[in-house]
């Protein structure tokens, strides 16, 4: 193999470990935070989580498909591969789950912020969000699970 694709490969590898990674400290932080009920808290965590999630993830998400394309490319894997295409499948609806959570994350910590500020407990809405965002995490995390188990095994599968 060469340079050009153990680079990709390793690129790639990082990127799907961001997302993975990320997505379960991310998910982990904001339950504990929650779990506190403490507004001052959670408008903290959540902030953190915004900056995590526009650093960390959104770079990922950027950075995966590029780098899985040129390394399909580079070693001669076509794109209609069956496990590819799932994985690609995948990926579209993981997005599909992670697109709104990153908007409820910044709702969260607007609520959780103004709650601090006014020495109020956490509102209805903000807990109602934070159900919505954790019971779409359940299928992302599963989603990314997959993809990952596709990329490593490479199953024959056919469309």
């Amino acid at each position: 193999m060469s340079l050009w694709a153990d680079t990709l490969r390793w690129a790639h590898i990082i990127g799907a470990t961001v997302l993975f990674g990320t997505g379960a400290g991310i998910a982990f932080f904001m339950l504990m935070a929650q779990r506190t009920g403490r507004a001052d808290l959670v408008a903290h965590v959540a902030g953190t989580v915004v900056i995590a999630d526009a650093i960390f993830t959104a770079t990922a998400v950027i950075v995966q498909p590029i780098t899985g394309v040129l390394l399909a490319r580079a070693i001669g894997w076509p794109l209609s591969e069956g496990w590819i295409v799932l994985s690609l499948l995948l990926y579209v609806v993981t997005g599909l789950f992670w697109l709104p959570v990153v908007w409820i994350q910044i709702r969260i910590r607007n609520l959780a912020r103004q709650a601090a500020i006014e020495n109020v407990p956490l509102p209805p809405e903000e807990r109602r969000l934070f159900r919505i965002w954790f019971v779409c995490g359940f299928p992302a995390f599963a989603t990314v699970l997959a993809i990952l188990w596709l990329m490593v095994t490479k199953p024959e599968i056919g469309f």
